[in-house]
């Protein structure tokens, strides 16, 4: 028994922490952050909104007249025939031409079906904005990363400049070169080091420097040439340590436009604008597999071209029902007569030579059947609303075709687009290890002498630049894969 309840309680366990990791990995998805969006956004709610408003007028285009009952009382009874007529009650429904209502209905449809389209297309530039925003905390993140990881280069660079600095013989400024060699051998030797650098003409000299005899005479040129050695020295660390500066102010600018970019994605998801946005570590490059012939069959279910083909619709259904509603309305109605005995002292009334006894039809209550139609003999605005209703139409065609250019040319520049980032994240890509791999060589040539410092700072920030430059590139194709997603109506991930 023990060992049963061992047993259950590590599965549970087991099965919170399982809960625990895929909650964490979902929280910093995309996908997430898609959903969290559409459930929040008030601009999309307010659309579900006008969309659900807009369902409730289908029964009430389907919907008849309401019956009219009119009753007359008279304030003296009037005499007839049949006795003393007190009151009269009329009740009349009146009924449309048959389609109608029907026409009405499938026009209150469409008109719905609009209002649904509006807040897809509502929906669907939601999740554009969020996926934008998205990948642009993703760059900035990646901009972070990356500038971080370039000030610890500089840091080592510093560090290995300092070792050069404090080296035995940098106080005296004298560069020892084991073994000695001759003046014209140390030319050559730099020559072929700096390849033409700036620094060969100093380097130069110091070698030739180096080959004189030490005597009494000769101290006071050196001891000049050891100052200018150990002040370059020190202008290396004191160089470095600006890059560093300038990097760390970097970090903070960078470190302020997360904050603002954080608090517009949040404005997007409707939540308190000082939350964090978790993102992954890496920006990853979208994966974009749609053909032309694909993404151009798709582009008919974009919401922007669904309702206009909704509107087109509608139009087509007020124009049948403008076409019933100028034909004759009819009704049917029942009327109610209250009648009273007329007294039997009416000599007019019993002298009368009738066909039907007064004694039976005397006070009987009447019931008549009434038939109203309408006859709706001026057409000059029956006839307008057709033709308004058949212009309608006829825009909304023109509108839906000229909708669909746009959004073919539209697809054309983002395919465009999308190339040229691909070709960036290539070419950026492989200028990155060109640069690392010449960092490396040259840090080994500063280290050694053979190399300045401007020639490693130009290539530390070539690095950085080239790092910098793929991100913003791999958020660019990113955001153009969400462009032409939006184009298709494609929601989330």
């Amino acid at each position: 028994m023990k060992n049963k309840i061992i047993k259950y309680s590590l599965m549970l366990i087991a099965l919170w922490f399982s809960s625990v990791t895929i909650y964490a990995s979902e929280t910093d998805s995309l996908t997430y952050y898609l959903r969290m969006a559409a459930q929040n956004n008030p601009q999309v709610k307010a659309a579900f909104a006008g969309y659900k408003a807009s369902l409730e007028r289908i029964p009430q285009a389907g919907a008849y007249a309401d019956p009219e009952l009119e009753i007359g009382y008279f304030l003296e009874p009037m005499e007839t025939l049949m006795g003393k007529q007190k009151a009269d009650l009329t009740l009349m429904q009146m009924f449309p031409w048959f389609g109608t209502q029907k026409a009405a209905r499938t026009e209150a449809a469409e008109m719905a079906r609009m209002k649904y389209e509006e807040f897809r297309d509502s929906r669907n530039n939601l999740y554009y904005s969020v996926k934008s925003q998205w990948y642009q905390l993703c760059n900035l993140n990646e901009q972070y990363k990356n500038t971080a990881a370039n000030i610890e280069l500089l840091k080592q660079l510093e560090q290995l400049a300092i070792r050069r600095f404090s080296a035995p013989g940098s106080p005296v400024g004298i560069t020892v070169r084991q073994p000695v060699v001759s003046a014209g051998q140390n030319v050559s030797a730099a020559s072929s080091g700096m390849s033409g650098m700036s620094g060969m003409g100093t380097s130069s000299n110091i070698g030739t420097s180096t080959t004189q005899p030490v005597s009494g005479g000769n101290m006071a040129p050196m001891a000049s040439m050891g100052s200018n050695g150990a002040t370059g020295g020190l202008s290396d660390v004191l160089r470095i340590q600006l890059e560093i500066s300038e990097l760390e102010n970097a970090l903070q600018t960078i470190q302020s436009n997360r904050i603002a970019a954080e608090a517009a994605f949040n404005a997007l998801l409707n939540r308190n604008q000082q939350l964090p946005v978790a993102v992954p570590d890496t920006l990853i490059q979208s994966s974009y597999m749609y053909t032309d012939q694909a993404v151009t069959d798709s582009l008919f279910s974009n919401p922007m071209l669904s309702m206009i083909d909704a509107e087109k619709r509608a139009y087509k259904a007020k124009a049948e029902m403008d076409k019933k509603m100028s034909y004759p309305m009819f009704g049917i109605g029942l009327q109610y007569s209250i009648l009273g005995k007329t007294s039997s002292g009416s000599s007019d009334m019993n002298t009368m030579n009738t066909a039907v006894p007064m004694n039976s039809m005397n006070g009987k209550d009447m019931i008549m059947p009434m038939v109203k139609i309408s006859i709706p003999i001026f057409r000059k605005k029956y006839n307008a609303q057709q033709r308004e209703s058949a212009y309608y139409r006829q825009a909304s065609e023109l509108k839906y075709a000229d909708m669909l250019n746009v959004m073919i040319s539209d697809y054309s520049a983002l395919k465009q687009q999308l190339e040229e980032a691909s070709r960036k994240i290539t070419l950026y890509e492989k200028q990155y290890q060109l640069s690392l791999s010449t960092y490396h060589l040259i840090t080994r040539e500063f280290s050694a002498g053979s190399a300045t410092l401007t020639d490693v700072i130009g290539v530390e920030r070539q690095l950085l630049d080239y790092r910098l430059k793929k991100s913003e590139a791999v958020a660019d194709y990113n955001t153009r894969v969400a462009g032409i997603e939006k184009l298709i109506a494609r929601s989330l991930e």
